[in-house]
């Protein structure tokens, strides 16, 4: 099966080693400028330079344009895209899915709503290399791929709340505490939409609370990924925090990239995991 997996930059990934990859990049917007969410992203100044933004920023997903190009050249495509409750990629993709089809019927695309963002996204893009290299056939790894996202979570860390409230996410009012006070939220992905779930006084407290919430929902030592946004510290200090328990557990940690970034802000991490 000749085959290729195509994911929007929301995945915060660029490559998976062996399969082809197409990262389609989303977009950050704000009022003097664009950037765009690929390889040559210069991270750390567009971060400097949302904090000077006054008015509202925002972001655009790929059109089906960027799709159906990234979707060229396969018999058979995986793509995974952010939420459909925060984004219209998916709906893109699939229309883009239905016109490369129409115009190849030897071609088929599997288009998969992830509900989530970040890390979780590179966890079902592994699982699908895992299931094709197991010899599945297309349509039983788009089965198993459903099956698969009911077991994996995201959850976030954030220390700032400045560029959600811009987007019109979260109030100002709830950016400016944190903002005020050295506060945590704590969150997760909840059917497609981002669901506030704790507050933590601290970075210790708010470790603790994270891997505490990863517990009671289905964490028993299973693979994790933590994106973090200049956060490297706290990223450490929770991979610490679980292979204390679990020795043997796979902790991945990598840098938010731009989609990543412009949502987690300085200091922010964003958790992908297996569950129950």
């Amino acid at each position: 099966m000749n085959y290729k997996i195509v994911a929007d930059s929301s995945a915060n990934m660029i490559a998976i080693e062996g399969v082809e990859f197409v990262s389609v990049p989303l977009k950050i917007i704000t009022e003097e400028k664009e950037y765009v969410d690929d390889a040559n992203l210069d991270v750390v100044q567009m971060i400097e330079d949302l904090k000077t933004v006054k008015g509202k920023t925002g972001t655009s997903c790929p059109n089906i344009a960027e799709w159906t190009d990234a979707f060229a050249g396969a018999d058979v495509v995986f793509a995974i895209t952010i939420t459909s409750k925060l984004s219209g990629s998916y709906a893109a993709a699939v229309q883009a899915k239905n016109d490369c089809e129409e115009a190849n019927p030897n071609q088929k695309i599997y288009v998969i709503d992830s509900l989530s963002a970040g890390p979780e996204l590179e966890l079902i893009a592994r699982k699908i290399k895992q299931y094709v290299e197991e010899g599945l056939s297309a349509e039983e790894v788009y089965n198993k791929i459903e099956e698969y996202k009911k077991s994996t979570h995201t959850l976030f860390c954030l220390k700032s709340l400045n560029n959600l409230a811009k987007n019109g996410r979260v109030s100002w009012l709830a950016a400016k505490v944190v903002g005020i006070l050295p506060l945590s939220i704590i969150g997760r992905a909840n059917e497609g939409t981002i669901q506030p779930v704790h507050k933590a006084l601290g970075e210790k407290k708010a470790i603790e609370t994270l891997y505490k919430y990863m517990k009671e929902n289905g964490f028993d030592g299973g693979i994790i990924k933590i994106a973090h946004c200049q956060g490297l510290e706290s990223a450490n200090r929770l991979k610490e925090t679980i292979v204390a328990e679990y020795p043997n557990c796979e902790v991945e940690i990598d840098e938010c990239k731009g989609l990543c970034s412009f949502y987690a802000e300085k200091g922010g991490l964003m958790i992908g995991y297996e569950g129950k």
